[in-house]
């Protein structure tokens, strides 16, 4: 069971520092994991540790184990192709050289791949968008969770981590929450958190000797979307509060295919069934997609979110079809039984009809800016997984690369933290609540939750144009400004940091939006439908306070 309350705190100073994980996802696991074995960790979770991201992915991991039919010089060139001249090649080649190490690990943490006597190390691989050869490694049809399950029972047992539940960060501590002297005489720093206790409605300071970031993207953002409740942007909007620059946040991938169901609407259907011949079709049952890449099922999620995009504008539909009928009612039942149970549960068997798909708001390409072991601008501050930019997913992201830089760059940051020395902690002050409230109109959030996610799905969604975009800026600082205002006069709530964090990414994600003058990947504008022959990616860096910031592409 996980612990109600840190071990280390500036309440128990004489007690060893930690390393605080801030995201119980598998960026986050990997990380513990590989440090525990010689000094404390301490895994948060802002609401129960099997809520992560890392347990709704469906395809798999990229592994480059097959050696006679595959390389890594090939997994690197179909990174590239997907990104789109955006990915940074030696990241690229450095994720493709851990990947079968990568893999081993997870294998010896003892997660149940699904077998293949003949395969490579005894796995079945399967093939999916973008990518040239079969090289994903999955648990059938449920990757992720069995991935999650695993390391998370590993997690449980280790003597030297520590897991909390129900707990939310709501800021990084560094140098300006310090006294005046002592910011003149130390150095700027990440020295822990303030974390709010959900359940137990407190917020405490947490020192650590260093803290990561493993908080996921920021799907919640949009109306649609595949990712769980806890995706809003909290390890982005912190760093960026705390001086971090910010990579590439125009790039929002748009999975192609999410379960259309009034009864459940953030289902994602996995890559893989197209990968295994799933063919997208109108509802009259005509193929579209060789009308729109020669790859056609198996493009680059980018053209196929904007062909089905297109086709439903075009026709006036909600929906396309994915039929996987012509597959076979044993084929299905074995390589997608959770997708299958799924449906069946909603009266939708998909071994006799086609599934009503549509895109929705997936993956995060960008985040904070961060090098090949983790470490960002703050000294002290790591981050991994959908949190970061890396250089690794470029204007798109191939699919299944992410669970791959999770596992690859956790282990990176975990031996590099390893290495550094406990810093000299400074007298951290509490949270200050003496000038607060209860706040009396929850309603307030809710509304204005509900008000960003429509404006972000309807004018910073697969289409853009700038003038859109400047209405969503325009709306984003007036909600902002609300919601600041609220921050500042209420005690804060979970709900209350999430829309705060979910406002600053927002503004993030469309400033960035309208620098990029072209169209690539996943960022399409009608304004800009050209490429330009040389890109470059764009970052954003903050200026002091995080008032505003100075931006480059």
């Amino acid at each position: 069971m996980a612990s109600s309350k840190p071990q280390a705190s500036a309440a128990n100073p004489k007690a060893e520092l930690p390393v605080l994980i801030i995201g119980a996802g598998l960026a986050g696991l990997t990380v513990a994991l590989h440090m525990a074995e010689t000094q404390p960790v301490i895994v948060m979770a802002k609401r129960g540790l099997g809520e992560a991201a890392t347990a709704w992915a469906q395809g798999g991991i990229v592994g480059v184990v097959d050696k006679e039919h595959d390389s890594v010089d090939a997994h690197v060139a179909d990174t590239l192709d997907a990104g789109a001249g955006l990915v940074v090649e030696s990241t690229a080649r450095y994720i493709a050289e851990e990947s079968a190490e990568a893999i081993r690990w997870l294998v010896e943490q003892g997660v149940p791949f699904t077998a293949d006597e003949t395969g490579p190390m005894g796995l079945h691989l399967t093939r999916e968008g973008g990518h040239s050869q079969r090289r994903i490694a999955h648990v059938a049809d449920a990757t992720g969770k069995a991935i999650h399950e695993v390391l998370l029972d590993k997690a449980r047992a280790h003597k030297n981590i520590q897991l909390l539940e129900h707990w939310i960060a709501l800021d990084l501590i560094t140098n300006r929450h310090l006294d005046a002297k002592t910011q003149r005489t130390k150095p700027n720093r990440c020295y822990g958190v303030y974390a709010l206790d959900i359940k137990n409605n407190r917020v405490e300071t947490i020192e650590a000797k260093s803290v990561v970031l493993a908080t996921g993207g920021v799907g919640k953002v949009y109306r649609y979307t595949s990712n769980p409740d806890t995706a809003t942007g909290d390890g982005i909007a912190m760093a960026w509060r705390a001086g971090c620059r910010v990579g590439n946040m125009e790039f929002i991938q748009f999975h192609p295919t999410c379960l259309y169901h009034p009864s459940d609407r953030t289902f994602l259907i996995t890559e893989a069934m197209r990968g295994e011949g799933g063919l997208l079709k109108l509802p009259n049952g005509t193929r579209f997609m060789p009308e729109h890449d020669e790859r056609n099922e198996l493009a680059p999620r980018d053209i196929v979110a904007r062909a089905i995009d297109f086709e439903m504008k075009k026709h006036g539909l909600d929906y396309v079809h994915l039929d996987a009928t012509h597959l076979g009612e044993a084929f299905i039942k074995e390589h997608f039984p959770m997708i299958y149970a799924r449906c069946m549960s909603l009266g939708l068997d998909i071994t006799k009809e086609p599934i009503p798909v549509v895109p929705a708001a997936h993956y995060t390409c960008g985040g904070v800016v961060t090098d090949l072991k983790g470490k960002t601008d703050l000294p002290g501050l790591y981050a991994v997984g959908e949190a970061t930019y890396t250089g690794l997913h470029g204007a798109n992201r191939l699919a299944s690369n992410s669970l791959l830089e999770c596992v690859v760059i956790g282990k990176a940051a975990a031996e590099d933290i390893s290495s550094l020395k406990t810093p000299v902690m400074p007298n951290l002050p509490l949270w200050d609540e003496s000038q607060v409230e209860d706040a009396d109109e929850q309603v307030v959030i809710a509304h204005n939750w509900d008000e960003l996610r429509s404006l972000m799905w309807n004018y910073v969604g697969i289409v853009r144009t700038n003038r859109r975009l400047e209405r969503a800026l325009h709306r984003i600082k007036l909600l902002r400004y609300e919601v600041q205002e609220y921050y500042a006069n209420f005690k804060v709530t979970r709900d209350l940091i999430e829309l705060r964090n979910l406002l600053e990414c927002a503004e993030l994600i469309v400033r960035s939006a309208l620098m990029r003058r072209e169209s690539r990947g996943l960022h399409y504008s009608r304004d800009y439908p050209g490429t330009w022959a040389v890109s470059y990616p764009t970052i954003l860096t903050p200026q002091a306070e995080g008032t505003s910031e100075n931006a480059e592409t």
